[in-house]
């Protein structure tokens, strides 16, 4: 796993072995879908752990997979993706995630297209 360790701690996170078991998956899926681009990981006191914001429920948020694959073709590395989704960015009234949550995933992929293209 492409991991960064530099996420605030106030981001909520999970275990991977809490979000197999979340989303009904062994642990190897959940590393699969990491390598996938489904979401991204980091690690937080040497364990790897997925932002709960990246779930709603037990399904992953709308667009997530789409920015970050966009991002990854632009030339990012995960832990740039990783941040840049929990920055805080005023022409989105938020993080690029909390809009992502908020159901404005193509303003988010408009913005991760600009900075990849």
């Amino acid at each position: 796993m492409n991991e960064v360790s530099e996420l605030s701690a106030d981001v909520e996170a999970l275990p991977v072995k809490a979000v197999a078991e979340m989303l009904a998956v062994p642990v190897t899926r959940v590393h699969q879908h990491v390598r996938d681009g489904l979401y991204l990981s980091f690690r937080r006191d040497g364990v790897a752990h997925i932002p709960a914001d990246f779930f709603d429920g037990n399904t992953v948020v709308k667009g997530l997979q789409g920015t970050i694959m966009l991002m990854r073709d632009g030339g990012f590395a995960d832990p740039e993706i990783l941040r840049w989704l929990f920055t805080e960015d005023d022409s989105l009234s938020g993080s690029p995630v909390a809009s992502l949550r908020a159901g404005r995933h193509r303003e988010v992929k408009r913005r991760a297209q600009a900075m990849a293209f």
